[in-house]
């Protein structure tokens, strides 16, 4: 059972015919926001999956900006360990991934990825925090690590970090953006931000087994691969 509609959910529609899980992938879709309702809403129907499909493995899709400095005071932060303590109180079987920036096809402007794409090509001036980073992972390889995790029963009823382990300072992102369209940005740097400081120990050890490099072709090979 896969319950949402955006990136994650589409990538993870191999689970939709799967009994033994519950995708839950109906989160909020900007970090930025401080809507109650749209923090109610996913709690409201977090808690009736849960309620429905007690025998089924819950498996949600938390954020890595939890360890993130200049993030983890934000109200999305918040509601994310909100919903983190909702699932290990009442889910008999879960896990939880903290997943850092997926990166694939998807309309979200929200995401930092996009938000950066689209303000370059659109000459839209913006502000860069100049010592911050971020971490981006691809959504295929997301996938992979996760459903390897679900497969092999792995890390059963705990909070797993499913990232890069390498952060990017946001000016590199930019600058490779910047090759990848031939467009050079309009922005001003601002003396903010900071890195999340991932543990990313426990899934390394299947990096090679699933065929995943984290090198400098990384960041370009995400550009090349979804923005054409």
């Amino acid at each position: 059972m896969v319950i949402g509609n955006g990136m994650i959910a589409k990538r993870f529609e191999d689970y939709s015919t799967n009994n033994d899980y519950i995708i839950f992938a109906s989160g909020v879709s900007d970090s930025t926001t401080t809507a109650p309702e749209a923090f109610s809403r996913e709690e409201n129907l977090l808690t009736k999956s849960i309620q429905a499909n007690p025998e089924k493995t819950l498996v949600y899709f938390s954020t890595c900006s939890i360890y993130d400095p200049s993030m983890r005071q934000s109200a999305y932060v918040l509601h994310k360990l909100k919903m983190e303590a909702v699932i290990t109180a009442n889910a008999k079987n879960y896990l939880i991934f903290r997943v850092s920036n997926p990166i694939g096809r998807t309309s979200n402007t929200h995401t930092v990825f996009n938000f950066f794409i689209q303000h370059i090509q659109e000459k839209t001036p913006f502000a860069i925090w100049k010592n911050a980073s971020r971490n981006l992972l691809d959504i295929d390889d997301m996938y992979a690590i996760c459903d390897h995790l679900l497969k092999k029963k792995l890390f059963t009823n705990s909070v797993v970090n499913i990232a890069n382990p390498v952060n990017y300072p946001v000016t590199t992102i930019i600058a490779a953006i910047e090759n990848h369209f031939h467009t050079k940005g309009i922005y001003t740097f601002a003396e903010k931000g900071s890195s999340p400081l991932i543990d990313t120990t426990a899934i390394e050890p299947f990096f090679n087994e699933l065929n995943i490099t984290f090198n400098e072709l990384y960041l370009p090979g995400l550009l090349r691969k979804y923005f054409i």
